[in-house]
């Protein structure tokens, strides 16, 4: 089995968690399941034991003290810190120029749970396999309900024992198709996960988006080594074209594939997504944090707090935050709009 190099990806502000997470210290930073970060666990995914390389991470300046702090002391993994954001196309792009051309990228967000890393493995090792024969290579979540959030990825002819093409990539359907999709049973959520080899993503991105490729080139070329830091230059950098690597590449390649994957995934998108990868008791319940919450006759209830007691009587379907001095109530239906709060946008 080819070495994978992990791709992680550290970007974003999360304001969808607000006030929990924050521009200053964003959702992949904070132990949201469990006592791990959502990157440490990323990281953990990968180890050497399971034909992982070190890790290369992309990451903004603002970020770079909490993945330095978060990393642990790897001496040989790298730290891409992105001048400016260009969306993913050109961050996988940064990481693909400043490996071996015959390298194995496994690319992740840094901000996503997985609940079953045993599948996720499984699905990495797969997926690899198929990069090394020059498949593009995304992950097809297991789709469990009629998201209308997420792209879907639809199943195409087999290609190997685990592997099939990709024959549509979907955008974000309203819920009657989202409806059918999960009712036809060959669609996947696309959750961003993708293996590729560095000479085809490179190949690939040169032939259908040049100047995203040509521009990377240009600022690794005239980059800076700092210990285990990569500074791109930034002024060439900062003209580099904004795209996803889904417009960019895997919707263009004619190599585009992809592995099914049922692994627990989730992208804490938004506050109902966080309380439904959290354990609850037989109400629904959940609580975080070490302050004392009393729930009376509530149901489905998510109360997150750093300090102040919380009591909530008779309520359903309602989610309760307190970070310092910021509280956030909503009901379920309300997530979505969280990210628009002033407190969020103003930050």
């Amino acid at each position: 089995m080819p070495t994978i190099v992990p791709v992680i990806l550290c970007g974003g502000s999360g304001t969808r968690l607000w006030p929990r997470s924050r521009a200053a210290m964003p959702k992949p930073f904070l132990p949201l399941v469990g006592d791990t970060t959502l990157f440490q666990a990323a990281l953990q995914r990968c180890p050497a034991t399971g034909g992982f390389s070190s890790p290369v991470i992309v990451t903004g300046r603002m970020h770079l003290d909490h993945v330095e702090a978060q990393l642990g002391d790897d001496p040989q993994a790298q730290v891409i810190v992105e001048p400016a954001a260009r969306n993913t196309a050109a961050a996988i792009a940064l990481a693909a120029s400043r490996l071996p051309e015959d390298a194995i990228m496994m690319v992740c967000p840094s901000d996503h749970y997985i609940g079953n890393p045993e599948a996720f493995a499984v699905a990495a090792c797969a997926a690899a396999d198929l990069a090394e024969e020059g498949w593009l290579v995304s992950f097809g979540i297991e789709a469990t309900a009629p998201e209308t959030g997420f792209g879907y990825l639809k199943r195409g002819e087999p290609i190997s024992e685990t592997g099939f093409r990709t024959a549509q990539f979907v955008e974000k359907p309203d819920l009657e198709r989202a409806k059918a999709f999960l009712a036809e049973g060959t669609y996947a959520w696309n959750g961003g996960i993708f293996a590729f080899r560095v000479k085809d993503f490179l190949a690939e991105l040169a032939a259908h988006r040049p100047q995203i490729a040509a521009g990377v080139a240009e600022a690794v070329a005239k980059g800076q080594v700092d210990g285990r830091r990569f500074h791109p230059d930034a002024e060439t950098f900062a003209a580099v074209p904004s795209d996803s690597v889904d417009y960019a590449v895997m919707e263009n390649t004619s190599r585009a594939a992809m592995v099914p994957a049922d692994m627990n995934w989730s992208d804490i998108g938004n506050w109902q997504a966080l309380h439904a990868a959290l354990e609850r008791d037989e109400n629904g319940n959940s609580v975080r944090g070490t302050a004392a919450v009393e729930l009376v006759d509530c149901r489905n209830v998510l109360v997150d707090t750093d300090g102040p007691r919380v009591s909530v009587i008779g309520l359903e379907d309602v989610i309760v935050v307190v970070d310092g001095n910021d509280i956030m109530i909503t009901t379920v239906s309300g997530v979505q709009k969280v990210g628009k709060l002033s407190g969020a946008v103003n930050q």
